[in-house]
């Protein structure tokens, strides 16, 4: 029997039209998105056809991305297909928490919604960018990003680290590694996330989630797997505002938690939402590992065969 981890994308993979299929067909989403649609008026417009741009900016993004991810993994439960763990990258974290139990969905679309907003503000306040270095050595990069004050944030899986700072700062980063004749790419997120710069937004989402008018806490009833930590969310009410709170100002132990789903016997990993970021990362992470992608009906029709042969 397979054990199953749900997977949710982040900032990056977002482009127009992600989640119009799922929506289209699968009355499941379309009633979610719908309700979506009232918190949060425009956010399909967005999905459907919004701008580069307009999608770039994290406000805009985080909800549009919110609801292609969970699309995906509604449908897949729709058809039978349940996760034994999930986790989320940066803002699929909000995801996972809504697919857990630990927040109901409206709840963790508000959520997000909110967290758009204040990462937004943030990122407004410190303009900054975020770059994906490719195959330097760990150690060595480190000492370069203390160098330069940048930070090294997201830690994806062997030979790929990401690096978020100031814009001046990141560009003279950029300088360094071309003379080193290290590869990096620029990843299409409109601020420096998951550093100190985002303390602001930390702090708003945790005044935020502590309203007890708005939301509503429980404990996963699927284990989520933390950014902050790597290892499955605490179950009660304080840890779990403290744990996706400081995700927004803390690294991304990606590849550290994919080894730990899979030292827990995890052996299928299934992305939901757009894109194939997550998948690649598995790919280089867990060697072996069943990896898949649902984004749109046909993906979705092939997984649900695949899994239930």
């Amino acid at each position: 029997m397979k054990k199953i981890a749900f997977l949710f994308a982040g900032q990056g993979s977002q482009y127009a039209g992600m989640g119009k299929d799922l929506y289209e067909n699968i009355t499941e989403v379309k009633e979610f998105f719908d309700t979506a649609e009232s918190v949060r008026p425009g956010t399909l417009n967005q999905m459907f056809s919004g701008t580069e741009e307009e999608l770039k900016k994290t406000e805009n993004t985080q909800p549009c991305l919110f609801l292609a991810d969970i699309a995906s993994a509604i449908a897949l439960e729709n058809s039978g297909i349940k996760a034994d763990v999930v986790a989320g990258f940066s803002l699929g974290e909000v995801v996972a928490m809504g697919m857990s139990g630990a927040l109901a969905k409206d709840d963790a679309f508000r959520l997000v919604c909110k967290r758009g907003k204040l990462m937004q503000a943030a990122a407004d306040a410190k303009k900054g960018s975020m770059i994906a270095v490719m195959r330097m050595d760990k150690s060595e990069l480190e000492s370069l990003c203390d160098e330069f004050g940048v930070y090294p944030v997201n830690y994806n899986c062997p030979g790929q680290i990401v690096v978020s700072g100031e814009e001046d700062r990141i560009e003279k980063l950029k300088g360094a590694l071309s003379e080193k004749s290290v590869r990096f790419v620029p990843l299409a997120v409109g601020g420096p996330f998951h550093t100190p710069y985002m303390k602001e937004a930390s702090l708003g989402l945790q005044e935020e989630i502590e309203n007890e008018e708005l939301y509503s806490i429980n404990g996963p009833e699927t284990p989520v797997y933390a950014n902050m930590t790597a290892k499955p969310y605490p179950v009660d009410k304080e840890g779990i505002i403290d744990t996706i709170s400081n995700q927004i100002s803390n690294s991304v132990k990606w590849e550290e938690t994919l080894n730990n789903m899979a030292a827990e016997g995890i052996d299928t990993f299934i992305e939901c939402g757009p894109g194939k970021t997550l998948s690649g990362f598995v790919k280089r992470t867990v060697p072996g590992a069943n990896i898949y992608n649902v984004s749109d009906i046909d993906s979705l029709n092939k997984v649900v065969e695949e899994l239930k042969k």
